[in-house]
């Protein structure tokens, strides 16, 4: 269920930004191994927008002369739609130089993953089993003691 925000009770996410140094190959990265497609060009030179077109949330790339990565245990998580996947794609992660870690079972919450490094060195989390992937609704936590 796609939910828009003026129809929603509350905010909702929109995207997500990180600073670049090579816009072209942060784009090429990320439709590899998120399935994510440029959705809008921004005004200013270096700013784009991508999202893999399933759900009203972007990853936000501006390119900059300097980036400072995203480090753990920050990281930018993507779905898969199966183990195969992620282990397709950390062979090719592998024989490109960025996989990082995995791919291993971590249990729930975090299920079949693993860790890749982006061109600009931020951490990226490729998973599957992970409820939150394609929920279009949770139930709050009301226990956050």
């Amino acid at each position: 269920m796609r939910l828009l925000a003026d129809e929603a009770k509350t905010t909702a996410f929109t995207h997500l930004a990180i600073a670049v140094t090579n816009l072209n190959a942060s784009i090429a990265f990320y439709a590899k191994y998120g399935q994510m497609s440029v959705v809008r060009l921004r005004v200013e030179p270096g700013t784009v927008w991508m999202s893999d077109n399933i759900r009203p949330f972007a990853l936000a790339l501006l390119e900059e002369e300097e980036a400072k990565p995203i480090l753990p245990p920050s990281h930018i998580g993507i779905a898969c739609v199966s183990c195969e996947q992620v282990d397709q794609l950390c062979k090719l992660a592998r024989k490109e130089g960025c996989l990082l870690d995995g791919p291993k079972d971590y249990g729930p919450p975090t299920g079949y993953a693993a860790y890749l490094r982006d061109p600009d060195g931020h951490h990226v989390e490729i998973s599957y089993g992970q409820e939150a992937a394609y929920e279009s609704r949770y139930t709050p936590y009301t226990d956050l003691a």
